[in-house]
């Protein structure tokens, strides 16, 4: 049989549901993400319930775990990372497209051929292997603000290398 107190738990769930499932849908593009947020957020309100924690005012509580659960989803997810694929012309184009696919292909790895070494590895194993700087300072002995720096560098490097590249294929 339900109590006084599980009673007003299913009123404010009923009557802040609605509006709690439409502030995480804004926030969150994956409906089922957003569902699965939603039924932590639920869930964390009738855990809070029965460890008889007390909340002063339900519902910006319900808003404050909602927002935080929302980062904490954005946080655990790697970020989507673009393809080389996706920044070139599509072969399938037509003919200008292939050449211009083709012109930037081996500028690109003209350009990384050019990096002095170590840049060259750290570029290459961050970008293209996805390895972490933690991981390639445990595999190499090299420290993790090295490593950032020696990618920070190729990045620049190429950027201005590529950049007369660029300008070459803009030029009328």
């Amino acid at each position: 049989m339900p109590t006084g107190q599980d009673e007003q738990l299913a009123d404010v769930v009923n009557r802040e549901q609605s509006r709690l499932r439409s502030f995480i849908r804004r926030r969150v593009p994956d409906p089922q993400d957003a569902e699965d947020i939603l039924q932590d957020v639920l869930s964390a309100l009738v855990e809070a319930n029965r460890l008889l924690m007390p909340i002063e005012h339900v519902t910006g509580w319900l808003f404050r775990v909602a927002r935080n659960r929302i980062i904490d989803v954005f946080r655990a997810r790697p970020p989507e990372l673009l393809e080389l694929e996706d920044l070139l012309p599509s072969p399938e184009a037509g003919p200008e497209a292939e050449y211009a696919r083709a012109v930037l292909l081996e500028a690109i790895e003209q350009a990384i051929a050019e990096l002095p070494p170590e840049q060259r590895d750290v570029f290459i194993a961050h970008e293209v292997e996805g390895r972490s700087f933690k991981e390639m300072a445990a595999a190499t002995g090299v420290g993790v603000n090295t490593l950032l720096s020696r990618k920070r560098y190729a990045v620049l490097r190429l950027r201005e290398r590529l950049r007369r590249t660029y300008d070459d294929m803009t030029k009328p």
